[in-house]
């Protein structure tokens, strides 16, 4: 990527490298398209969006996570009368004004989230375990740097010392320095169920909820595979590098860890993506090889 104005590129810049990157390269997008389904055909795939189909001996599947938010099933949930709504549809703190809502999840999104609403709002914040905090001088720059050094040492077999707190802590934004000083950064363990107002502590006694907020995270958009038999139950695909192990004809690229090292970022996912894209070039070249004999 080319040199910014910033040592770090701004949201709008990595956009308009990418928008550069497509023009350079002329490569055919056809958009929007929603993918319906993908089938095997013998030795090809087909995919399937509305009234259009594509017929390929490759497939490489790249549809990511953030279109599949998570919300965890609870009892009673369906009975709940009150707003839900996940993290990814959150806008602004105004439409929970005056409620006693309840936000669902320990990381970075529910911290800041909880920051916001806390203070239009009655709030409860709910977490697996005891939420972690960064050190105040821990950035999001720190963090992509520390990121970037583990990718690296990944990469080429080496260990690191890292810092104490994880990539996965909270990071001290000044609204979450602000919720700290009002008193609201603390936490509770799951409650046990829903009921149509409220949910249920699991020691028995009622807690009022009138609204929902789950900052519980995103998992891989893999419901156009599914006709494939090859998703497993915990929604990831077995894979050898980023091809799959049950279908030989398709390759999975940035959806996390399970397709490569910080895959699902734009500095890992280029290291995984050449792979692939020389991966299907020679098997491509073994199919045409196979015919001319």
């Amino acid at each position: 990527m080319p040199n910014t104005e910033q040592t770090y590129p701004t949201k709008k810049e990595v956009i308009e490298y990418l928008q550069q990157y497509e023009q350079r390269y002329q490569f055919p997008i056809i958009r929007p398209v929603y993918v319906d389904h993908v089938k095997s055909e013998g030795e090809v795939l087909s995919v399937h969006a509305g009234e259009q189909t594509w017929r390929a001996k490759a497939v490489i599947s790249a549809t990511g996570t953030w279109s599949h938010p998570y919300i965890p099933s609870y009892p009673g949930q369906e009975n709940f009368k009150g707003l839900q709504l996940h993290s990814a549809h959150y806008q602004n703190a105004e439409l929970f004004k005056d409620k006693h809502v309840m936000i669902v999840g320990g990381g970075n999104s529910g911290a800041q989230i909880l920051a916001e609403v806390s203070l239009v709002a009655d709030t409860l914040w709910i977490t697996p375990t005891p939420p972690q905090f960064l050190a105040d001088d821990v950035d999001g720059r720190v963090l992509f740097l520390r990121a970037t050094e583990r990718l690296k040492a990944q990469l080429e077999g080496r260990t690191i010392d890292q810092p104490v707190g994880g990539l996965g802590d909270i990071v001290m934004i000044d609204s979450v320095k602000d919720a700290r000083a009002r008193g609201v950064l603390h936490s509770e363990r799951p409650f046990s169920a829903f009921t149509e107002n409220g949910v249920i502590w699991e020691y028995g006694s009622f807690q009022q909820v009138n609204a929902v907020i789950w900052c519980t995270g995103f998992k891989a958009t893999l419901s156009h595979l599914k006709p494939l038999g090859i998703v497993e139950e915990n929604n990831t695909i077995l894979v050898e590098g980023t091809r799959a192990v049950k279908q030989s004809n398709l390759w999975l690229v940035g959806y996390g860890e399970w397709t490569g090292p910080g895959s699902a970022t734009l500095v890992g996912v280029s290291r995984t993506a050449r792979a692939t894209v020389d991966e299907i070039a020679a098997y491509l070249d073994n199919i045409y090889n196979y015919i001319q004999c």
